[in-house]
């Protein structure tokens, strides 16, 4: 709950100084319902003892939230969060245990969101991560992802590097 409310606080205050066309009651929806599919992975240092890959808790979160009804904006904003989203080619050339699908952030919230949770770890000291631990998490995933972030750090950048 740490994670998401500071994921949530991020968002608002990256929508608030960039003017973003987006009503706050939603960012801070969406941003509590981000990682809802945690639960149903398997990551023990984060107390998450369910059977999956963590890899596929956007995923799963998204389906959960269908399942239950959730608007489909928030269905999408977790399943295309992981990361600085996720490609299908992403998943066949790294063999990711996740169904083939392209999970890369389009709308403003989706990517709004992604962006912010990319500064808060759920785990450790749990303190904003500085730009270049985060840059450094994304080029070690690929050269695709960190051109994704980089893409969103230009567009929501409010920490004036």
């Amino acid at each position: 709950m740490l994670h998401c409310s500071q994921v949530a606080d991020l968002a608002v205050e990256i929508a608030e100084k960039k003017d973003l066309d987006l009503p706050i009651d939603e960012i801070r929806e969406a941003a509590m319902l981000h990682d809802i599919g945690i639960f149903l992975t398997s990551a023990a240092d984060i107390g998450c003892e369910g059977s999956a890959p963590y890899i596929m808790h956007g995923v799963l979160g998204a389906e959960l939230l269908r399942r239950e009804g959730a608007d489909e904006k928030y269905a999408r904003v977790a399943e295309r969060h992981t990361g600085a989203g996720i490609t299908a080619g992403d998943i066949r050339r790294q063999n990711l245990p996740m169904p083939v699908g392209d999970y890369v952030p389009r709308s403003l919230l989706e990517r709004l969101i992604c962006y912010a949770d990319k500064f808060y770890s759920k785990s450790g000291d749990m303190k904003i991560k500085p730009l270049d631990k985060v840059v450094r998490s994304m080029e070690r995933l690929s050269g695709d992802t960190l051109e994704r972030f980089m893409d969103m750090h230009r567009e929501f950048s409010i920490f004036g590097e």
